[in-house]
C-alpha cells in the first residue's frame, strides 16, 4: 500500500469548504488503496478558538475513517487584522517545520495552498529531503489579497508574498488547481511545470433526488458556509430586497461577520432574512431538503477562485442563483445551474430574484431533476481521481 502525506491548514471536524476539499481528497485516496496521514492543526476554525476536545493540548494524534490524523499546537484566531492572522499562521507553520524537518515521512506530499507561509516553510523542507511535492492550490494568493483589499499592491508583504509564491510553485514536483484561471497563472510564471484540473467535486451518495417541493409556501433561497470577508454576505444582507416578494433568505454558518448579520437582522424585522447559525453537514444537508435555491455570493470577482458550494449544490439537485464572477460564472451557465448576476451589482440580483419569484414549485422541481442529472454526469470525482491516478499524479 503506497503512503501519501496531506499538509493542510484545515481539516474536519472543522467546518467549511476547505475542511470538506481535504476530507474528500483523503477519503478518495484511502479508497485507492492509499494509507493517508493527514498533518493539520489543533481543531478551530471558524470559530478562532479551540473546540473543546482539544483545549489543554499540545498535539493530538486520532483516526477519522481509516485517516491517520495528527494535529500540532496553533493560536487560534479569526481576527481580520493581517498581522495577528499571520501569527496564526506561522504558530502552527513553526511547529509543523519541525515535525516534517525531523519526523520520517511519506516520499509523496500533498501540500495545500494557501495559506501561502504555511505551503512556503512545507515545500522548502520537503524540497530539502527530495519528496515529490504536490501542489494543491484552491486561490492564488497574494493576487486574491489584493483583489480583497486585504494587502495594498507594491507593499512590502505583497512583494514578501510574491516570493513566496515563485517559490512553491518552482519547487513542486506538480500543482493541482481547482481552476483553469489558477492552471494559467502558474504557466505565467513556469511554462513547462505540470499542471492539472482539480475541481471540488463531491463525492455523490444519492441515487436519486431526495428533495421535498412544498407547495403554497415561499420560495426559500438560502446561503450556507462561511461569513467572512470574501463572501460578503453582511452586504447582501443589507441590499438585497425581498419585502414585496414571495421569497425568504435562510442563512447558516458562522464566522467574522456573524454577530454583524445577527444584528442587522434583528434591527429589520421586516427584510425576510433568517439566521440559523452552523450545523453539522451532514445535519444542514437534511434540513436543506425542503429548499428550493442556493445563494452562492462573493464581495469581488477573485480570479482563480471556483466556489465549490456550485458542485456540492448540484449535487444536491439545487439550483443556484451565482453571484460571484470568474469561472464560477461560466460553470453555472455552461451546465445550466441555474442563475447569474454580475458580482457586487445588487440592481441585477434583486431583478433576478424577482424572475425567481414569478416561478411556479412546479417549475423548481422538474429544474431540480434536471440539474440533479447534470451533476452526476459533469462532477464526477471518481473519474476525475482515476484520470490523475493514470497520469501519476499522487
Amino acid at each position: 500500500m503506497k503512503e501519501i502525506l496531506i499538509v493542510s491548514n484545515y481539516y474536519p471536524p472543522e467546518k467549511g469548504a476547505a475542511a470538506n476539499r481535504i476530507e474528500q481528497l483523503a477519503l478518495k485516496l484511502y479508497q485507492n488503496k492509499y494509507k493517508v496521514t493527514v498533518i493539520c492543526p489543533l481543531g478551530n476554525y471558524p470559530k478562532g478558538e479551540l473546540f473543546e476536545e482539544y483545549k489543554g493540548k499540545f498535539s493530538v494524534t486520532e483516526v477519522r475513517e481509516n485517516i491517520t490524523v495528527k494535529r500540532l499546537w496553533i493560536y487560534p484566531s479569526v481576527s481580520k487584522n493581517l498581522m495577528v492572522r499571520i501569527s496564526s499562521v506561522l504558530s502552527f507553520s513553526t511547529g509543523l517545520f519541525f515535525y516534517l524537518l525531523f519526523k520520517k515521512t511519506p516520499q509523496r506530499v500533498i501540500v495545500q495552498s494557501p495559506p501561502l507561509l504555511l505551503s512556503f516553510l512545507s515545500v522548502f523542507v520537503l524540497s530539502l529531503k527530495k519528496k515529490k511535492i504536490i501542489l494543491n492550490v484552491s486561490d492564488l494568493w497574494p493576487l486574491a489579497a489584493i483583489e480583497l483589499k486585504a494587502i495594498q499592491e507594491h507593499s512590502l508583504s505583497h512583494r514578501f508574498s510574491l516570493f513566496l509564491e515563485r517559490f512553491i510553485y518552482r519547487k513542486a514536483t506538480l500543482v493541482l488547481g481547482q481552476s483553469n484561471e489558477i492552471i494559467a497563472h502558474v504557466k505565467t510564471m513556469y511554462p513547462y511545470k505540470r499542471c492539472f484540473l482539480y475541481r471540488n467535486f463531491p463525492d455523490h451518495k444519492a441515487s436519486q433526488l431526495d428533495l421535498i417541493t412544498e407547495e403554497n409556501q415561499p420560495i426559500r433561497l438560502f446561503y450556507a458556509g462561511l461569513l467572512g470577508i470574501a463572501q460578503g454576505v453582511l452586504e447582501l444582507c443589507k441590499n438585497v430586497d425581498l419585502k414585496a416578494l414571495p421569497v425568504e433568505l435562510h442563512i447558516f454558518g458562522d464566522g467574522a461577520e456573524k454577530i454583524e448579520i445577527e444584528r442587522f437582522i434583528l434591527d429589520n424585522s421586516a427584510c425576510k432574512i433568517h439566521f440559523h447559525g452552523m450545523l453539522d453537514r451532514n445535519e444542514l444537508h437534511r434540513t436543506l431538503q425542503t429548499f428550493d435555491v442556493a445563494l452562492i455570493p462573493l464581495k469581488n470577482r477573485i480570479y482563480g477562485s471556483v466556489p465549490s458550494k456550485i458542485f456540492e449544490y448540484g449535487a444536491l439537485g439545487f439550483p443556484v442563483l451565482y453571484f460571484g464572477g470568474g469561472e464560477g460564472e461560466t460553470i453555472v451557465d455552461e451546465n445550466k445551474l441555474g442563475w447569474i448576476a454580475d458580482v457586487g451589482n445588487y440592481n441585477e440580483l434583486n431583478a433576478t430574484l424577482q424572475l425567481i419569484s414569478k416561478m411556479d414549485k412546479s417549475e423548481l422541481v422538474l429544474m431540480k431533476k434536471r440539474i440533479f442529472e447534470t451533476s452526476i454526469e459533469a462532477f464526477n470525482l471518481d473519474r476525475q481521481m482515476s484520470f490523475l491516478l493514470e497520469h501519476d499524479v499522487f
